[in-house]
Protein backbone atom coordinates (compact mmCIF):
# COMPACT_ATOMS: atom_id res chain seq x y z
CA UNK A 1 0.00 0.00 0.00
CA UNK A 2 0.79 3.54 -0.81
CA UNK A 3 0.29 6.32 0.56
CA UNK A 4 0.96 9.74 -1.13
CA UNK A 5 0.66 13.53 0.41
CA UNK A 6 1.84 16.65 -1.69
CA UNK A 7 2.48 19.74 0.47
CA UNK A 8 2.84 22.97 -1.33
CA UNK A 9 5.87 25.39 0.47
CA UNK A 10 6.88 28.51 -0.38
CA UNK A 11 8.50 27.63 -3.25
CA UNK A 12 9.16 24.39 -3.39
CA UNK A 13 6.78 20.71 -3.17
CA UNK A 14 7.32 18.02 -0.51
CA UNK A 15 6.20 14.85 -1.76
CA UNK A 16 5.68 12.53 1.21
CA UNK A 17 5.74 8.82 0.56
CA UNK A 18 4.86 6.42 2.49
CA UNK A 19 4.58 2.24 2.41
CA UNK A 20 5.46 0.72 -0.92
CA UNK A 21 5.89 1.50 -4.37
CA UNK A 22 5.30 -1.12 -6.90
CA UNK A 23 3.39 -2.13 -10.38
CA UNK A 24 -0.13 -1.89 -8.96
CA UNK A 25 0.16 1.69 -7.26
CA UNK A 26 3.21 3.26 -9.32
CA UNK A 27 0.63 4.86 -11.78
CA UNK A 28 -0.82 6.59 -8.04
CA UNK A 29 3.22 8.41 -7.80
CA UNK A 30 3.17 9.43 -11.51
CA UNK A 31 -0.17 11.31 -10.98
CA UNK A 32 0.71 12.85 -8.04
CA UNK A 33 4.29 14.59 -9.68
CA UNK A 34 2.27 15.07 -13.08
CA UNK A 35 -0.28 17.25 -10.75
CA UNK A 36 2.63 19.00 -9.29
CA UNK A 37 3.75 19.89 -12.61
CA UNK A 38 0.31 21.42 -13.67
CA UNK A 39 0.75 23.72 -10.95
CA UNK A 40 3.80 24.53 -12.69
CA UNK A 41 6.43 23.48 -9.27
CA UNK A 42 9.55 22.90 -10.34
CA UNK A 43 11.03 22.41 -6.84
CA UNK A 44 10.22 18.78 -5.93
CA UNK A 45 11.65 17.20 -2.38
CA UNK A 46 10.82 14.00 -2.00
CA UNK A 47 9.91 12.51 1.53
CA UNK A 48 11.28 8.59 1.49
CA UNK A 49 11.55 8.41 4.90
CA UNK A 50 8.46 6.27 5.33
CA UNK A 51 9.05 4.60 2.36
CA UNK A 52 9.55 0.95 2.85
CA UNK A 53 10.12 -0.81 -1.02
CA UNK A 54 10.16 0.78 -4.49
CA UNK A 55 9.83 -1.69 -7.14
CA UNK A 56 11.56 -1.16 -10.64
CA UNK A 57 8.52 -0.07 -11.53
CA UNK A 58 8.15 2.99 -9.22
CA UNK A 59 11.98 3.81 -9.75
CA UNK A 60 10.45 4.02 -13.51
CA UNK A 61 8.14 6.90 -12.81
CA UNK A 62 11.10 9.48 -11.43
CA UNK A 63 13.28 7.94 -14.52
CA UNK A 64 10.74 9.21 -16.97
CA UNK A 65 10.61 12.14 -16.06
CA UNK A 66 14.85 13.11 -15.62
CA UNK A 67 14.88 14.30 -18.94
CA UNK A 68 12.18 16.47 -18.83
CA UNK A 69 13.25 17.97 -15.47
CA UNK A 70 16.34 18.70 -17.16
CA UNK A 71 14.98 20.38 -20.22
CA UNK A 72 12.64 22.55 -17.84
CA UNK A 73 15.19 22.97 -15.25
CA UNK A 74 13.27 21.27 -12.92
CA UNK A 75 14.61 20.42 -9.54
CA UNK A 76 14.21 16.88 -7.37
CA UNK A 77 15.81 15.96 -4.47
CA UNK A 78 14.90 13.02 -2.69
CA UNK A 79 15.82 12.43 1.12
CA UNK A 80 15.78 10.38 4.61
CA UNK A 81 15.46 7.21 2.42
CA UNK A 82 15.70 3.96 4.51
CA UNK A 83 19.01 2.28 3.94
CA UNK A 84 17.70 -0.55 2.21
CA UNK A 85 15.85 1.68 -0.37
CA UNK A 86 18.55 3.58 -0.75
CA UNK A 87 20.77 0.73 -1.85
CA UNK A 88 18.29 -0.05 -4.80
CA UNK A 89 18.95 3.54 -6.11
CA UNK A 90 22.51 3.46 -5.69
CA UNK A 91 22.82 -0.28 -7.27
CA UNK A 92 21.03 0.86 -10.40
CA UNK A 93 23.46 4.19 -10.79
CA UNK A 94 20.39 6.14 -9.88
CA UNK A 95 22.02 7.71 -7.39
CA UNK A 96 24.18 9.23 -10.28
CA UNK A 97 21.09 10.95 -11.87
CA UNK A 98 18.86 11.66 -9.29
CA UNK A 99 20.28 14.22 -6.15
CA UNK A 100 19.66 11.77 -2.95
CA UNK A 101 19.98 13.33 0.44
CA UNK A 102 20.04 12.18 4.06
CA UNK A 103 17.86 14.64 5.42
CA UNK A 104 14.86 17.41 4.81
CA UNK A 105 17.54 20.30 6.02
CA UNK A 106 20.23 19.33 3.54
CA UNK A 107 17.52 18.73 0.76
CA UNK A 108 16.02 22.21 1.26
CA UNK A 109 20.27 23.36 0.58
CA UNK A 110 20.23 21.40 -2.36
CA UNK A 111 17.50 23.28 -4.19
CA UNK A 112 17.58 26.60 -2.33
Amino acid sequence: MLNIENIRQDGYSILHLSGEVDASNSVDLDAAIQEMLSQGVNRILVDGSKLEYISSAGLGVFMSYLEEFHEKGIQLVIFGLLEKVQQVFVILGLDKLITLKPNMEEALEAIL
